[in-house]
């Protein structure tokens, strides 16, 4: 079993199976009742008014504009591409979104929809939301979004494994992922409403980022619960304890359920509280949605001109 370069401690973690799960057994359990009740106490504070544009523009410069149904067309992806370019086409000053996420065979015209930006096209792989196949066909997944031109690729974790205690598999899994993704930066999905317990999410974050990934993600959108604050907390206790022991900085994406500017910035206080003041960047920070941004646009129109605008000037996807 390889592993990626890590400090000596971590990498002797990856060796072999044994050790794998020797070291995820071996991280700290989370505290339930601890981290659901800091989780709340930080989403009842409220943020000052002249910092409320500042966290609206944050949020939507931090969205992967996502559809993934199975009625997606190339003209639902163009649309959603223009939007990404022109969130808000009477206010050119509105940030552009982070991504826009599609399925493999639609990369492509996400890419030409997105040409001359600095937007991402990231695309969902590996059997999404499943994962149920095999490793061949999931790599072929992969290559197909890679080929086609993605720049970001969403991988769903195999949970049957992760359950069974497979750690190695899973692990190799990623890995092999990854290094199907070339430069595309992997985002890593948990699933963590199918993980049960907060030291599962807390194991399979740590796996992740052991195997390579460049973010982890709570969720598919297809499972309920999908992202929750308690577990955004826990996968950001993560990334900011790799970062201690590594120095390397990796993201999280909380997806689904996340539709309101509020929600949204509930979630922008927990990063800062939580990892710290640099994840408050595209970069580190991603919100997996569709309906929030419309909110975003909402508020940030109220914000300037101190009335509510309506829905009707808000282009719906």
């Amino acid at each position: 079993m390889s592993a990626p370069t890590l400090p000596a401690a971590l990498a002797d973690a990856t060796r072999d199976d044994a050790s794998l799960r020797r070291f995820l057994h071996g991280l700290p359990g989370v505290d339930q009742v601890g981290v659901e009740a800091r989780a709340t106490a930080l989403a009842t504070r409220s943020i000052k008014k002249s910092s409320k544009l500042w966290a609206i523009d944050t949020a939507i410069s931090m969205v992967d504009l996502t559809t993934l149904e199975g009625a997606d067309t190339h003209g639902k992806v163009r649309a959603l591409t223009a939007k990404a370019r022109r969130p808000d086409p009477d206010r050119p000053d509105t940030p552009q979104v982070a991504a826009v996420c599609v399925y493999p065979d639609l990369v492509a015209t996400a890419v030409e929809g997105l040409k001359g930006t600095d937007i991402g096209v990231a695309s969902v792989a590996t059997a999404f939301p499943s994962g149920r196949s095999s490793r061949q066909v999931k790599l072929a997944d992969v290559a197909l979004a890679v080929e086609s031109g993605a720049t970001e690729v969403d991988m769903v974790i195999d949970r049957g494994a992760f359950l069974e205690g497979r750690y190695g598999a899973v692990f190799e899994e990623i890995q092999a992922i990854k290094a199907a993704c070339g430069t595309a930066h992997l985002k890593v999905i948990l699933e963590t409403g199918e993980l049960v317990t907060y030291d599962n999410v807390r194991r399979a974050s740590w796996l992740a980022l052991l195997a390579g990934g460049d973010f982890i993600k709570t969720s598919t959108g297809k499972v309920s619960p999908a992202a929750t604050l308690p577990v955004t907390h826990v996968m950001l206790q993560a990334v900011r304890d790799w970062f201690t022991a590594t120095g390397e900085l990796r993201g999280v994406k909380p997806a689904g359920g996340i539709r309101t500017t509020k929600d949204a910035i509930k979630y922008l206080v927990a990063v800062h509280e939580v990892a710290g003041e640099q994840w408050l960047t595209p970069e580190l920070f991603r919100f997996g949605a569709s309906s929030l941004l419309n909110d975003l646009l909402l508020q940030r129109r109220t914000q300037h001109d101190g009335h509510y605008s309506g829905p009707d000037y808000v282009a719906v996807d």
